[in-house]
């Protein structure tokens, strides 16, 4: 190392080459470097969950939460556990122990794995159980998007839908959180009156529905060399479908759609929204770990804007209400402007007091460890955030 630097002293075209590609390298590191307000921090906390459709809070606590909550006794380093269960719903926050990445990942995946191997003691009904892992880049959104409607009806639910579906394929989004969107239903209303004459129930309506209306897992099925999967399929949106199935228990020959009338509608949602007094959906994008804050709404927006072009066929309008960015901008611009006139201010110190060829030598070795500086920031995968910039300018006062 002392016989690499002892040639850089004295071989001037050599130190001037790395001067020259230390300023050029670490500059285009700065400028790639993705931008966010704060640096990501993972917060060693997972949330699972579980939805399981129809059950009560008793219900779901004794057959979802307490099964899972078995199975994750078995996963190491879990610091604690809470869970709370409501309607349909349970939801499962697993802290862990201050422990590195690596550890961390590893005891992910075996609190997925435990969970698999508990999803066969789980419900029929409940579905499969979401983990997520929170962090400070999805904790809170990037930006929140509002699909205007003119009433809340079906097309307003569909345009929604296939709006987060665009939104999640979108380079650097990890998910997208909606509010206030209703699921799809299938309504079965029965005639009482009808019901009487034919000698049936509405317990056998429902048992009708149960039993047609799911899919079923028959086995599988060896032939030859291959092994075959069979699964029945009862699910099916379309109402004709459903209304066409033969009621169970009934004398004869009658279908659902005989003494029931099945229709499309939608689940009334938990949270209703409304943008200047007209029907609203929102949606909440979330952005990936080190991802640039800047570039991932400026790629929502460009979406927003063209698909605005279309309102007239769409019948909805998309309006960007909460953009990170602004606050983003701003926190990086104020830091850039302080390192700046830090600089400005060293370079003014060292000429009054110490000379101008003291002065001239400090103004050329700052921006050169700036420029290292980022270039092994960009290296090690950091993000230009406030944190960083704070450090840099901090360094700038000790210089």
């Amino acid at each position: 190392m002392s016989g690499f630097l002892r040639s850089l002293y004295q071989n001037h075209v050599l130190a001037n080459l790395t001067f020259v590609l230390v300023l050029v390298v670490g500059l285009l590191s700065y400028l790639q470097m993705p931008r966010q307000q704060d640096p990501t921090i993972n917060f060693n906390w997972i949330v699972i969950t579980t939805v399981l459709p129809g059950a009560s809070a008793l219900d779901v606590e004794k057959k979802v939460t307490d099964p899972i909550e078995d199975a994750l006794e078995k996963v190491q380093d879990i610091k604690f556990m809470s869970s709370n269960s409501r309607e349909s719903v349970s939801s499962i926050l697993v802290r862990f122990q201050d422990i590195d990445q690596r550890v961390f990942d590893k005891r992910v995946s075996d609190l997925r794995r435990e969970i698999q191997n508990k999803e066969s003691e789980l419900p029929d009904a409940a579905e499969d159980p979401q983990i997520l892992e929170i962090t400070s880049a999805n904790a809170f959104p990037s930006a929140t998007i509002a699909v205007v409607g003119q009433a809340l009806d079906e097309n307003l639910r569909i345009q929604a839908r296939n709006i987060e579906k665009d939104l999640e394929r979108l380079s650097g989004v990890d998910r997208v959180d909606p509010v206030g969107l209703p699921d799809p239903e299938l309504h079965v209303t029965f005639d009482p009156a009808v019901l009487e004459n034919l000698r049936l129930s509405p317990g056998q309506i429902a048992d009708t529905v149960t039993a047609f209306f799911q899919d079923i897992a028959a086995g599988d099925v060896r032939l030859g060399e291959q092994n075959w999967l069979v699964r029945l399929v009862g699910s099916d949106a379309d109402p004709a479908y459903l209304a066409s199935r033969p009621v169970v228990g009934a004398a004869g020959e009658v279908t659902l759609g005989q003494v029931a009338r099945v229709e499309r509608a939608r689940d009334k949602p938990s949270q209703l929204t409304s943008y200047e007094g007209r029907p609203a959906v929102l949606l909440a994008v979330m952005k990936q770990a080190n991802a640039n804050t800047l570039e991932l709404v400026e790629r929502v927006q460009e979406y927003l804007d063209t698909r605005n072009t279309f309102a007239n066929g769409t019948g909805v309008d998309l309006v960007l209400i909460d953009d990170q960015t602004v606050m983003t901008r701003n926190a990086i611009s104020l830091m850039q402007n302080n390192a700046l006139i830090g600089l400005l201010l060293v370079l003014l110190v060292a000429w009054l007091f110490l000379g101008s060829r003291i002065a001239l030598l400090t103004a050329i070795g700052i921006p050169f460890i700036l420029a290292g500086t980022f270039w092994v920031l960009s290296l090690t995968g950091e993000t230009l955030n406030v944190m960083v910039l704070l450090g840099v300018v901090i360094v700038l006062g000790m210089l």
